[in-house]
């Protein structure tokens, strides 16, 4: 075990021993996160578990970090600001409408936020596994199958090691995947979601691709498995801001690569503001579907102790 490793296995068995005290709302908290670093979908299936659940008559709101904002504090998201709010919350805000979405570094403030303002039932923790500060009454977390390959920062990716899936009450794993080692999921319940990206109509025949995510490779692959025929594509760190020497330099590679227009994805389409609409990029939305959603759903309102809700 590393450094890293040694901090982290440190803070996790103060919270365990009740060393470290974790504060809790009034109302109940679900977690969705995973054990790596970014790139595992969190977003995209935060937005699916809060359809999911306004479909059976739950309010629910999201309590966000905002990673990125150049703001301070909690705050509501109230308009499609990234600098302000983060482009993940505004993202969220975007695909979800009339659900609340706070942001703050304390999401326990986030949330005494959250029931001062808003008439919620339940709070989604979006990225919330290591943020144990917060205490929650179900834990989603999201596995990939290179987190089982994978090693523990600074020389891989997880921000935590395999074990910690022993606080989890669910693990969500890629339909298409088999499932890990029985040692990897020790007995949790299983959630099987499978992705698919939605063109939007007037998509460019032949795209320059460009994106600013975690895991950019997989946006290609999603890109390619919709039959898309890249010209080429330009891959930007996670959260990056982008400025008129992006939007030049987009241009002048599209042009040699002989593209008729552009494609990024949502996340992108938030940081690019006007941007987007200069180079007429069109977005490719990343959509998850939840197997045995009704079940699923069932046993997230059995495990928070919600009663039937209003229809």
């Amino acid at each position: 075990m590393n450094l890293y490793g040694a901090v982290v296995a440190a803070r996790n068995a103060l919270y365990d021993r009740g060393v470290l005290k974790q504060s809790r709302l009034q109302r109940p908290v679900v977690s969705v996160g995973n054990l790596s670093v970014g790139g595992s979908g969190k977003t995209p299936f935060v937005i699916l578990l809060a359809e999911l659940l306004r479909e059976r008559g739950v309010r629910v709101d999201v309590l966000s970090r905002g990673y990125g904002r150049r703001s301070s504090g909690v705050l509501a998201v109230e308009d499609d600001d990234p600098a302000r709010f983060g482009d993940e919350p505004v993202l969220i805000r975007r695909r979800l409408g009339d659900v609340p979405v706070i942001v703050g570094a304390s999401r326990y403030e986030a949330g005494v936020e959250a029931e001062r303002r808003f008439e919620t039932d339940l709070h989604l923790l979006d990225d919330g596994f290591q943020h144990r500060d917060l205490a929650r009454d179900f834990d989603i977390v999201l596995l990939s199958p290179r987190d089982v390959e994978d090693c523990l920062l600074p020389s891989g990716r997880l921000r935590e090691p395999l074990s910690s899936l022993r606080r989890a009450d669910v693990i969500v794993l890629p339909a298409s995947e088999e499932a890990p080692p029985a040692d990897v999921v020790a007995g949790k319940p299983v959630w099987r979601v499978r992705r698919r990206i939605e063109l939007a109509a007037g998509t460019p025949s032949r795209p320059f691709a460009f994106c600013a995510i975690a895991d950019p490779e997989r946006f290609r692959r999603d890109l390619e498995n919709a039959g898309v025929e890249i010209a080429g594509v330009r891959y930007f760190r996670d959260h990056h801001a982008y400025g008129p020497s992006d939007i030049a330099a987009l241009r002048q590679a599209a042009d040699k690569a002989g593209a008729n227009g552009f494609i990024t994805t949502e996340k992108d389409a938030v940081k690019l503001g006007n941007f987007g609409e200069e180079l007429g990029t069109s977005v490719a939305r990343l959509v998850v579907e939840l197997e045995k959603s009704h079940e699923a759903v069932d046993m997230l309102l059995n495990r928070t102790r919600l009663s039937v809700p209003r229809s």
